[in-house]
């Protein structure tokens, strides 16, 4: 109710003021009064009051800086962040002194000369030294700000090392999900064509396309019974057709996806990518170990999405249909920052910033940053829940193994 009332008498205000300038402009005009004529009592009084506006101005500046300082971000918890947070430090510095002195300089300007009928401008049509000035001072500072920000951020994206933790961040509407190395510390291959209820991320392992296939098979198999036994309107047998008519399309895609899996295997042995993955652990938690190097290895399932930790000044786009990396090292634990902070309750928070739909908000995972000792008891105890059993590693000489029978029907195989 209260606000109710402020708020009427805020519109209450406003409508007088708007009267009171329509009277004053109504007087005016009786007495023969342009609009645009300014007499010089008016000239003065808006030369001083620019003066007065320039101090409520930088004074309302401050304050704003003074109110809200604590609603900033804490100190950069990762070894790069500190580097970014010293560029845009330096960016501030610049912008700040040229705002300062040009809404100085502006408001000065705007109050010492005020009109005088008895004074001319001076009108300066060219002055190379003036044009030399104001072409070479902004370049020179720009020139520091690119070299600089070009320096930072080659740091930031140069590659990881080959001992850096792998975590891959896996998005989609609307959550994250994260996936770890097993014992052999390397994540398997993953291909949109195994993306089920089962195998959330893709994974490839023999067994996922054993058992993707086996599930489609079975699905096409009730679809053709439906069709051949049961009595069903003609608008149901074509979407049962069609329906199985794309599912055979899949099942020769996952067939071919088979075939380079089994050719990979035969080249490079047991150091092939697809017996990698079967070790691999798919969890919500993320831990990342302190004063570790990490390798961020994300991915999208459907739209754009970004991942976003900012206290670690960290932040990549996660693309659908590719896979981008970022490598940073977290330099203060959960624990410490909350001393910092001395907040008991706060969490390092992996973020979306791309807008990616009505739920957006809703993608938010806690990021736990945990002493070495600490990451590795955690990651012991993870990896005895594996994306499933590890595959025997096969001989060199491997074969592809045939199609099954059913898999031979649905393709038309002889």
């Amino acid at each position: 109710m209260m606000k109710l009332l402020i708020l009427l008498v805020l519109v209450l205000g406003i409508l007088a003021i708007a009267q009171l300038v329509r009277v004053y402009e109504l007087s005016s005009r009786l007495r023969g009064k342009r609009e645009e004529d300014i007499s010089p009592a008016d000239n003065r009084m808006n030369a001083r009051l620019m003066w007065l506006f320039c101090v409520v101005y930088f004074g309302f500046f401050l304050w704003l800086v003074i109110r809200y300082k604590d609603k900033m971000l804490p100190v950069a918890a990762s070894a790069h962040g500190v580097e970014t947070d010293w560029l845009l430090n330096f960016n501030w510095i610049i912008l700040l002194i040229a705002f300062v002195l040009t809404n100085v300089l502006l408001f000065y300007f705007a109050g010492k000369y005020v009109y005088d009928k008895n004074r001319r401008s001076f009108w300066q049509p060219h002055n190379n030294k003036l044009e030399l000035i104001w072409t070479v001072i902004p370049a020179l500072v720009l020139a520091v700000i690119i070299i600089y920000g070009l320096n930072t951020w080659n740091k930031i994206t140069a590659p990881a090392t080959a001992e850096a933790v792998q975590v891959e961040l896996y998005a989609k509407q609307f959550d994250w999900t994260a996936r770890y190395p097993g014992k052999d510390g390397v994540l398997g291959a993953t291909d949109y064509r195994l993306i089920s209820g089962t195998n959330p991320l893709g994974i490839v392992t023999r067994a996922s396309v054993a058992a993707s296939l086996a599930e489609m098979e079975e699905t096409l198999a009730e679809m053709e019974n439906t069709v051949a036994n049961n009595i069903l309107p003609d608008s149901k047998v074509s979407e049962l057709n069609a329906g199985a008519e794309r599912l055979r399309r899949h099942i020769a895609r996952v067939i071919n996806l088979r075939q380079v899996m089994e050719q990979d295997i035969a080249v490079n042995g047991g150091a092939s990518i697809y017996l990698a993955g079967s070790d691999d652990v798919v969890t919500k938690d993320f831990y990342l170990p302190v004063d570790n190097e990490v390798k961020l290895v994300i991915r999208s399932r459907d739209v754009l999405h970004s991942m976003y930790l900012p206290h670690m000044r960290a932040q990549m786009n996660a693309v659908p249909g590719m896979t981008t990396t970022f490598k940073m090292t977290p330099t203060i634990t959960t624990e410490a920052m909350r001393a910092e902070l001395k907040d008991p309750k706060f969490d390092y928070v992996l973020l979306c910033n791309k807008i990616c739909g009505s739920s957006h908000y809703n993608m938010q995972m806690p990021l736990t940053v945990t002493s070495a000792s600490e990451y590795e008891a955690w990651y012991a105890d993870l990896v005895k829940k594996p994306f499933e059993a590890a595959d025997e590693a096969p001989q060199a000489d491997a074969q592809e193994p045939a199609a099954t029978s059913d898999t031979q029907a649905v393709l038309g195989m002889n």
